[in-house]
């Protein structure tokens, strides 16, 4: 009996790379430069979050609407990078899109409650 997965049944460069992705110093510095670019700008958006809490954009749900936008372009950047959704392909978009307007969607339901006083 053979078994199909036998190490002679591959070719020479599937043993020795077994999954193809480059090792060359070159794409290895690209990505820790990226890595490094993403993590930087990660940590501006932290600083711009603190920054926006001292600033008073003209009435409280405005004061939230720019906070949430940081938060979203920081929390775009993790999942686009470190996630690598930004490799993915068009099928991951199929379950990212409707989720995302499901979110949308609830966020608008909390804004509402916050202007729809109910006196009891």
């Amino acid at each position: 009996m053979s078994d199909a997965h036998q190490p002679s049944d591959l070719s020479a460069a599937e043993k020795e790379h077994p999954v193809s992705v480059p090792h060359d110093a070159e794409h290895f510095h690209a990505h820790v430069k990226l890595y490094l670019g993403v993590g930087a700008a990660l940590l501006l958006g932290t600083v711009v979050t603190v920054i926006v809490t001292q600033i008073h954009f003209g009435s409280e749900a405005m004061n939230i609407a720019v906070g949430l936008l940081v938060a979203a372009i920081k929390a775009s950047l993790v999942i686009l990078f470190f996630m690598h959704m930004k490799e993915e392909k068009g099928s991951i978009y199929q379950f990212m899109i409707p989720t995302t307007i499901i979110v949308a969607g609830l966020f608008l339901i909390c804004a509402l409650a916050l202007v729809d006083h109910i006196k009891f």
